[in-house]
């Protein structure tokens, strides 16, 4: 590969730390988010497994007749795909034990492979790596003025910035994170996207567990977890949601299986509750916040091609921003190992994202698009933090509203801060 052609990408301080850590690391993610490219640039060899015809499918019958030949090569080796000869897991587990060298293999893999056959967790010589598609500020889209680590320990400075146009953020959320469609019209990848979808639909779910899927109805369930974006709905809501609107059933079991083959192809990324007991007296719901892995799979089952679209439905907008935030925010965190949840609870408080860091403490956020909707979510979160603290709770070190439209980064007088999502940066 051209290494010049690489766009950095915020995961790579990670690799590079996991790889003096680990013998082998694995890089997780959903199809073309980039893990090969990642893999790649940090590897010195490589042989690649994708069950296709030709060479490569050569390649995974010698890895599972005769793995030590598919090991050799200079390290780092990436081996792309592995899933497609998971006995390779176990052997590379044996390799780095004899060897006890860190920073040997690279693997890079976009379905969660069957366990079958794996005798080891590989505990202590794999480390895990999630790759996402890309933020705004690794496709160049946010100019990175404020640090996100910075911001969750209160180190923090005022910023004018410039103006961002809503059809600017629009195009943004169309277009998505996908590495080969930054370069792209919202158009042009909407369109490259549904090619995606297509291919994960008669293609991908078979070739996971060589379960046949009734196509229809997976089409059915994408569309309404697009419709359902970044809400907390149950599997039971989702099947009353295409019955209602696309009136047609799903067996409640079949969809829960369709979900969990969806995640295995890291097409999803759910946002699980805060279980940290923020207050004893308060229940706190349960329900994952549903994502999908990047916004545009939303929009581009939503036929939401072209900014007008978006615009003429705020409501919607709203929630697909919502959805890019919190993708954004997730890529950010994971770089100083803190974790993004949600807050639900069953006094009708929500917090869009929480933060927790390392030390336990954790921050706030809501995400709005529009100015004139950042005083109610700052109040909103003031007022939280008050309950909670009249309950001796744990109350958030950091409260932020990450908007779509100001045009500075600032702290209010309330303690509240305001940063746009094309500001901020891990």
């Amino acid at each position: 590969m051209n290494i010049e052609k690489y766009k950095k990408r915020i995961v790579d301080d990670k690799i590079e730390r996991y790889l003096k850590l680990f013998g082998a690391i694995s890089i997780e993610g959903p199809k073309y988010c980039g893990k090969t490219w990642a893999g790649r640039y940090h590897s010195n060899s490589e042989i690649l497994l994708h069950k296709t015809t030709g060479e490569q499918s050569s390649n995974v019958e010698i890895a599972k007749m005769s793995p030590n030949i598919v090991l050799e090569g200079e390290k780092p080796r990436l081996i792309d795909e592995w899933q497609e000869a998971t006995n390779l897991w176990d052997e590379i587990r044996i390799d780095v034990d004899k060897s006890g060298l860190k920073g040997q293999y690279i693997l890079t893999g976009s379905s969660t492979p069957n366990r079958n056959g794996i005798a080891h967790s590989g505990a202590g010589r794999y480390g895990k790596i999630q790759l996402r598609t890309m933020s705004l500020y690794e496709s160049g889209d946010s100019t990175g003025d404020i640090s996100l680590e910075n911001l969750c320990n209160n180190k923090f400075n005022d910023k004018l910035l410039e103006d961002v146009d809503l059809r600017d953020l629009a195009r943004l959320v169309i277009r998505g994170g996908f590495p080969a469609n930054i370069e792209y019209s919202a158009k042009d990848a909407s369109d490259a996207v549904k090619e995606y979808i297509k291919l994960i639909i008669d293609d991908d779910l078979y070739r996971l567990d060589g379960v046949k899927r009734d196509k229809h109805k997976i089409k059915l369930l994408l569309k309404s977890l697009a419709r359902n974006e970044s809400t907390t709905v149950s599997n039971a809501t989702l099947k009353k949601d295409i019955n209602e609107i696309d009136h047609e059933d799903i067996d409640i079991y079949t969809l829960t299986s369709y979900l969990n083959a969806l995640d295995k192809l890291f097409l999803l990324d759910n946002d699980e509750p805060f279980s940290t007991n923020i207050r004893s007296s308060i229940r706190v719901k349960q329900k994952e916040k549903r994502h999908f892995a990047d916004p545009s799979i939303s929009c581009s089952l939503l036929n939401i091609k072209d900014e007008n679209k978006l615009l003429n439905d705020l409501k919607t907008f709203g929630f697909l921003f919502e959805a890019m935030v919190e993708r954004d925010l997730k890529i950010y965190a994971d770089s100083f190992n803190a974790k993004c949840y949600h807050y639900q609870d069953y006094q009708n408080k929500e917090i869009d994202s929480v933060i927790e860091l390392e030390n336990g403490q954790w921050c706030a956020f809501e995400i709005k698009l529009g100015t004139n909707q950042i005083e109610k979510a700052a109040n909103d979160l003031v007022s939280l933090k008050k309950q909670i603290e009249s309950e001796n709770g744990h109350v958030p070190s950091v409260l932020c509203v990450i908007c779509g439209l100001a045009n500075a980064a600032y702290q209010r007088s309330d303690g509240v801060y305001v940063v746009p999502i094309t500001a901020l940066k891990n």
